[in-house]
């Protein structure tokens, strides 16, 4: 593997990141980071690239989440401008959400990490399962996702 020194003192980089960690600019990219790498977020993030759906949808085509949870994430979604909610004025009234186009614009990144995960899975397994097994984490190992 070909590994790159990271010089966050380059020209190129100050330009795209901030190379004082606790700058407010570092502190929002972190948080805006820390949203869009949620675990339920890339799958609504992906699910709405296919189009607007409601509320209902979402939640049956996303298995695991509760409704509370995707309540929240779509909250801040919208909160950051990545997803707009529509509520119809029909009886009985329902709710769209939609990727924005600010939304619409990360898709193509969301797809190269998902796209890299997939790639790479089978190291990060090997990794994951070399750990456990020198640090003893059998109960880990146990619970593990296949």
């Amino acid at each position: 593997m070909n590994v790159t020194k990271f010089d966050m003192h380059s020209t190129s980089c100050q330009k795209k990141f901030p190379h004082d960690l606790h700058s407010t600019d570092c502190q929002k990219i972190s948080q805006v980071l820390a949203r869009v790498g949620e675990k339920w977020s890339v799958l609504i993030i992906m699910l709405l690239a296919g189009g607007p759906r409601r509320f209902t949808e979402i939640k049956r085509a996303i298995n695991g989440i509760s409704q509370r949870m995707l309540t929240l994430c779509l909250r801040g979604l919208e909160r950051d401008g990545l997803i707009k909610r529509t509520v119809h004025a029909v009886m009985p009234p329902h709710v769209e959400y939609e990727l924005t186009p600010l939304g619409h614009s990360l898709t193509k990144s969301v797809i190269a990490l998902g796209s890299w995960a997939n790639d790479h899975i089978a190291d990060i397994d090997a990794a994951r399962q070399a750990f456990d097994a020198r640090e003893g984490n059998e109960e880990v190992a146990k619970h593990r996702v296949k």
